[in-house]
C-alpha cells in the first residue's frame, strides 16, 4: 500500500487523511477523489473526476456512503482493478465488496472513527484476499491512526462498529446530556459545558493510564455512604445504564445489517 487513493473524503477519509500527515506520512502517498471537496491538504492531489486520475496508486479507501455503492461502485471497476479495496462502507460486508469490485487483489473492511484526526482511534480491520506482507504493510498504515486490531470473525463486525466506530456519538451525547443535567438544576450553561468536558477527558485518560478496571476506578471514587455512591445507586438501579447502552448498541448493529440490505 504505496500510494492510497481516497474515494470520498469526506468527515471521516478527512480525519484519517489528516492522522496520516499528522503521523509524518508524506502527502504524495495519498491522492483524493472528490468532487465535492473544496480543497485538499498541501502536497496531497485533489481529483473531481475518474477519468483524471492518473491509475499511479495501488489501493483506494472508499469513504463515500454505503447507499451509494450501488450507484458508485460500476464507475470505479478501472480504479480498483488490480489493488486492494479498504472500504469505510458501514454493513458492507466483504462478499459483498468482492461482487462489487471482482477485478481487485483483496478487500478490507476498515472502522475507525474520528478520534482517527489526532491519531487516537481504535481502528477494526477485517481482509480477504492479502498475503502475510500485504497484511502487515496494512497494519502498519492504519495503526499509524491510533491502534489498530485484526477483527477475524467478521459476522462481529457490525457490533464491533457500533462500539467502536458509532461510539464516540454516544459520549458525545453523553458528556452533553451530563453538562444539561447540571443546567437544569441550576448551573450556568458555559459552567457546566466546561466541567463535563474536563471530566470525561480527564476520566478517560486515568482510565486509559490505569491497570485497574473502570469499575473498579468508580468504586475508588465512590466512598461508602458518600455522594458519588448515591449518584451511582441511581445509575446502577436494575442496570438501567448498561440496558439502555446494550439497546443503543443493538440498535446501532442492526442498522449495519440494513445497510447491508440497501436499507
Amino acid at each position: 500500500m504505496n500510494h492510497l487513493l481516497i474515494i470520498g473524503c469526506g468527515n471521516m477519509g478527512g480525519a484519517m487523511l489528516a492522522g496520516w500527515l499528522a503521523a509524518g506520512e508524506a502527502p504524495a502517498r495519498f491522492s483524493v477523489l472528490d468532487p465535492a471537496l473544496p480543497q485538499a491538504p498541501d502536497g496531497v492531489a485533489l481529483y473531481r473526476d475518474a477519468a483524471e486520475v492518473p491509475g499511479t496508486h495501488d489501493a483506494v479507501l472508499l469513504g463515500f456512503k454505503p447507499q451509494q455503492l450501488g450507484q458508485l461502485g460500476p464507475g470505479l471497476q478501472g480504479l480498483t482493478a488490480g489493488r486492494t479495496v479498504c472500504s469505510l462502507l458501514a454493513g458492507i460486508t466483504i462478499a459483498q465488496l468482492d461482487a462489487a469490485f471482482p477485478q481487485a487483489t483483496a478487500h478490507i473492511r476498515v472502522m475507525p472513527n474520528l478520534a482517527a484526526r489526532i491519531n487516537k482511534s481504535p481502528v477494526i480491520l477485517s481482509q480477504h484476499g492479502l498475503d502475510e506482507a500485504a497484511r502487515a504493510a496494512a497494519f502498519a498504515l492504519f495503526d499509524q491512526l491510533g491502534s489498530a486490531v485484526w477483527l477475524e470473525d467478521e459476522a462481529q463486525f457490525d457490533l464491533v462498529t457500533a462500539l467502536a466506530g458509532s461510539g464516540p456519538g454516544f459520549v458525545y451525547r453523553f458528556i452533553d446530556a451530563l453538562a444539561g443535567a447540571a443546567c437544569d438544576l441550576g448551573l450556568d450553561e458555559a459552567t457546566a459545558a466546561s466541567l463535563a468536558l474536563a471530566t470525561v477527558e480527564g476520566a478517560a485518560a486515568l482510565a486509559a493510564a490505569s491497570d485497574v478496571s473502570p469499575a473498579t476506578l468508580a468504586d475508588r471514587v465512590a466512598s461508602p455512604g458518600g455522594m458519588t455512591r448515591e449518584g451511582l445507586n441511581v445509575l446502577d438501579a436494575d442496570a438501567a445504564l448498561r440496558r439502555l447502552l446494550a439497546a443503543t448498541l443493538a440498535a446501532t448493529r442492526d442498522k449495519g445489517a440494513a445497510l447491508s440490505q440497501g436499507s
